[in-house]
């Protein structure tokens, strides 16, 4: 008998049992209610749901969440997007202890007896896990908004998770459509399904993402979130267009880009925006949806067991401050037009950038003085929260943008130039690099859709670097990990190899725990073992 002790099947079990709020579940004398009972209270006061649905997004910014004290590494949703930024070839960092994110860089992260392997897998399971606590409670026929609201944010919270899942543990949809992916958990899925449950195919997973994106649109018409840390139809429509974009359905991935804009009213960051450190403040008016951070949270609380500690410069109280600084690979910085402002979110080879003062340099040398990784091509993007002109501060309370304006530009601009409409798309993106990125000069797209999207892709790896999104993209286009070009790399000598598009490496694995406890995957149903590449 298999032992059952990962999230997919112990959350079920508290599922079974916990359809909301644990007050709902017991009566005055000590009885417990009945499923019936606890969805007539929910019915009857939908706000009583209310803590289930703020336990979803919770999952996302929870200090030690998946694998428990002693790991620096496991603070949320930003916490993968740095394992997937470091598995890529735009990211590069010291080879140190103190780079957390080390393993994922050298590709150790591919055991599947491996932590990292674990916190990716039970990070997404977890939440799919509250959203199916929210599902299980509410009947989906029911008129109230509020509930509708809450079926909306669980369902579109859902293929959020799918749609991460999907990408980490198979190959992108289009060639892929009936290799095995992972299992599907829904609100319906019992706990002794969840003991015999095969890795599902990629188009049987991608059919229940868009199934939820599609009910969760429809649920959260009208709805009114609190602030941007929930999601609404704006939202739910950029979820789908990242679907439909990965599905290549071209032409569905450009209007609901374009829905999202309009639904949100987003815009990008204008030139004067980002000519100093930014992108650390939900309130601004590119972002579409955010992980809030406040000071009260846990994973500020700590001091280092955060997203600042371990990528943005200007908290030097953190793991960069004792050399895992982040810097962009030499290649791409090398890329970007010298009259482009994004060539000043990184240091050049003289430690210089428009984005940082004086006072800024002389702390970090300070700080960094026995560390010899300082210089170079060290990113300024990220500000700290509260400080002045980007100086350091105490407190690393940044909130983590998880879409914003820019991306859904890019999505549409692709979709145009995919779908037919190349000329629609070339404009489209030059009046985005033009209007809000060009210090001075004149930035020109290519005429051809596959030149476009070349360029897109391009655009998305400066624009979006370090906010999780390389390694998808390079999944999603088939791309090779190319961190050495024509012999010139940032990347540390270990580290300074390139691998083929879709390679088995690649590919997450299947964590050996659910294996254990998963009666329907066997050794022989996971991803390939592949040991990580070497140099030379």
């Amino acid at each position: 008998m298999k032992k059952l002790h990962n999230y997919i099947i112990v959350l079920l079990s508290i599922l079974s049992i916990s359809g909301c709020a644990d007050f709902l579940d017991t009566v005055p004398e000590g009885g417990t209610i009945t499923e019936e009972q606890k969805g007539k209270a929910i019915e009857s006061n939908p706000s009583l749901l209310a803590a289930d649905v703020a336990a979803m997004y919770a999952n996302m910014i929870e200090y030690v969440g998946v694998l428990g004290e002693g790991y620096h590494n496991d603070f949320g949703y930003a916490a993968a997007c740095l394992y997937m930024d470091s598995n890529g070839a735009d990211m590069t960092c010291a080879n140190i202890g103190y780079n957390w994110f080390s393993p994922n860089s050298s590709y150790a992260d591919r055991e599947y007896s491996n932590m990292r392997t674990l916190f990716m897998w039970n990070l997404f399971y977890k939440q799919i896990a509250s959203a199916n606590i929210v599902l299980a409670s509410v009947d989906p026929e029911t008129d109230d908004p509020l509930l509708r609201a809450y079926i909306g944010q669980a369902l579109a919270i859902r293929a959020f998770d799918y749609l991460n899942l999907a990408q980490l543990h198979q190959f992108t949809y289009v060639g892929h459509e009936n290799e095995k992916c992972v299992p599907i958990v829904t609100e319906n899925t019992t706990a002794e399904e969840a003991s015999n449950n095969p890795r599902a195919t990629v188009t049987k997973v991608y059919e229940l993402i868009m199934d939820d994106l599609n009910k969760a649109i429809a649920a959260l018409d009208g709805f009114t979130r609190k602030d941007k840390g929930y999601i609404d139809q704006a939202v739910a429509y950029g979820l789908r267009a990242r679907a439909n974009l990965i599905m290549n359905n071209w032409e569905a991935a450009a209007s609901d880009a374009d829905s999202a804009l309009l639904l949100s009213g987003a815009i990008p960051y204008s030139l004067s925006q980002v000519s100093v450190p930014a992108f650390y403040d939900a309130t601004d008016a590119n972002v579409m949806w955010a992980n809030i951070i406040t000071e009260n949270n846990d994973i500020v609380l700590t001091g280092i067991i955060n997203m600042p500690s371990h990528l943005c410069s200007f908290y030097t109280d953190g793991y960069v401050g004792v050399g895992a600084w982040k810097k962009i690979n030499k290649p791409l910085y090398d890329k970007i037009n010298a009259n482009d402002i994004r060539k000043q979110w990184w240091l050049n080879e003289d430690e210089e950038s428009s984005l940082t003062k004086t006072s800024v340099y002389n702390q970090w040398r300070e700080t960094a003085s026995a560390d010899g990784d300082f210089g170079a091509y060290l990113n300024v993007k990220f500000a700290a929260d509260g400080g002045e002109d980007g100086l350091y501060v105490q407190t690393p309370a940044q909130d983590w943008f998880l879409m914003r304006a820019e991306e859904m530009i890019f999505i549409k601009a692709e979709g145009l130039a995919m779908s037919g409409s190349p000329t629609e798309a070339k404009t489209l993106l030059e009046n985005f690099v033009n209007n809000n990125r060009m210090v001075k000069g004149t930035y020109t797209a290519p005429s051809d859709a596959a030149g476009l999207q070349e360029e897109i892709w391009y655009q998305r790896r400066i624009e979006l670097w370090g906010e999780g999104f390389s390694f998808f993209d390079i999944m999603r286009l088939k791309k090779p990990v190319q961190r050495v070009v024509n012999n010139v790399t940032s990347f540390p000598d270990a580290w300074q190899f390139n691998i083929p598009a879709e390679s088995p490496i690649l590919l997450w694995l299947v964590p050996k725990s659910e294996i254990e406890a998963n009666q329907g995957i066997s050794e022989e149903d996971n991803n390939e073992k592949v040991d990580p590449p070497t140099v030379g």
